[in-house]
């Protein structure tokens, strides 16, 4: 503090002022050497490759001078049936530090070996909410702006206007639907879009900064915000868990009591148990949105092996885990059906970190080379539903026989 002003250290070097004609992977080592004198620290962990660079450095990364490796393991094969009735088998790209994550994705797959694995899905689009500030008194345009309901009315006749001018900001989207909300003296417009085979959040967020900047022109009422919460971007909501945002998925399954007691080492019974005290009532106790095992983790570990936006997982852990009893004709031991409902997968196949050479070819893995009749981000979305419901399999039989502790002092250590 100096004459009651903070006073704020600041870098002896600027990372963006560097020799013109410097490539990429030139500039990244030449920020490293900067960094390393001024901190006097030493950063040749996080050298990167030339081949492994592509061009995160000129779209991915800012003031980018190096990258921090992640281990990816292979988990599988997992055999699904697809919501088209395509019945395919994939290998699953895990990108994680946390170690018995790959080997308990791995237990699940097996598990679900030879087993009818179910999934669905439904397309909710990608949402941005929009958020306006009424005027006080109703008045009637060009005297003054609108307000209340009747700018609820203006959003809703003009409809095919104010979508036209979203829709103009990409070739690639396509305005799904819309809803209105007010609170205290503000309206809130979330449209959803079909963004194609992009995640798309950045497009549907110039789309909505045109259309509030168009619907402020045309009804005087003032345009606050784009991403105003009610969309729960990369946060956990009440809505986004009932509605679904992105993808919804639903994948499922009957365990037989032999895989129960063969390969997962437990007993339909105690699987129930522990469903019922962690699922049910350990959810119920935390008020938790989202009932499930380790969904994230799962979700977390694709997502980095295939070059999407991490944060989107936090919407991967509203999924919920449903198991229940099913009567065995030919024992007194019951069969368990599992199912996931993920309501929120947030990604794409193009665009963002999905072009990156490593991240590619982990795309590559997951979905093959050739095209596939189902539309390749729901082939993605439902292949993410089966390999959190294997992962979600595995943990609850590994708490089931309370051997969850060992595994991780045997693995992850």
């Amino acid at each position: 503090m100096e004459n009651g002003k903070l006073r704020y250290a600041k870098r002896k070097v600027d990372l963006r002022l560097l020799p013109a004609g410097l490539s990429s992977f030139e500039r990244v080592n030449a920020r490293r050497a900067m960094i390393e004198q001024e901190l006097d620290v030493d950063l040749s962990s996080l050298a990167v490759n030339a081949a492994q660079l592509g061009h995160s450095e000129e779209k991915n990364c800012e003031n980018m001078f190096g990258a921090v490796p992640i281990p990816v393991g292979l988990a599988g094969p997992l055999s699904l049936t697809l919501s088209n009735g395509e019945e395919t088998t994939v290998h699953l790209p895990l990108a994680t530090t946390e170690g018995a994550l790959v080997a308990s994705v791995n237990r699940g797959c097996k598990a679900l070996r030879g087993v009818q694995v179910n999934t669905t899905s439904k397309y909710h689009g990608v949402t941005r909410s929009i958020a306006f500030r009424l005027s006080n008194q109703e008045s009637a345009r060009p005297n003054g702006p609108l307000a209340g309901r009747a700018t609820s009315n203006w959003i809703e006749e003009h409809e095919s206007e104010w979508k036209s001018i979203g829709e103009t900001t990409s070739s690639h989207l396509k305005i799904l639907g819309y809803e209105i909300d007010e609170k205290d003296d503000h309206l809130f417009l979330t449209i959803a879009a079909d963004t194609d085979e992009a995640m798309g959040m950045n497009m549907v967020t110039i789309a909505a900064q045109a259309i509030g900047a168009h619907i402020e022109k045309s009804t005087g009422v003032q345009f606050i915000t784009v991403a105003s919460n009610i969309d729960s971007d990369k946060k956990p909501s009440v809505r986004t868990h009932t509605k679904g945002r992105g993808y919804e998925v639903f994948a499922t399954c009957t365990l037989q009591t032999a895989t129960i007691t063969e390969i997962l080492k437990t007993t339909p019974e105690a699987m129930l148990a522990t469903a019922k005290a962690k699922l049910e009532l350990g959810s119920d106790i935390a008020g938790a949105i989202g009932r499930n095992c380790h969904a994230a983790n799962v979700i977390a570990a694709l997502y980095l092996a295939t070059g999407q936006d991490a944060a989107h997982v936090v919407e991967g852990s509203l999924t919920d885990t449903i198991v229940s009893e099913i009567p065995n004709s030919k024992s007194q031991i019951p069969n368990i059906q599992i199912s996931v409902r993920l309501p929120a997968l947030l990604l794409g196949i193009r665009g963002g970190g999905t072009t990156l050479p490593a991240q590619k070819q982990c795309l590559n893995i997951l979905l093959g080379k050739q095209e596939h009749p189902l539309h390749p981000c729901r082939r993605f979305a439902e292949i993410i539903a089966g390999a959190v419901l294997a992962g979600e399999i595995s943990l609850l039989a590994a708490q089931s026989s309370h051997t969850l502790a060992k595994a991780h002092a045997k693995l992850a250590r």
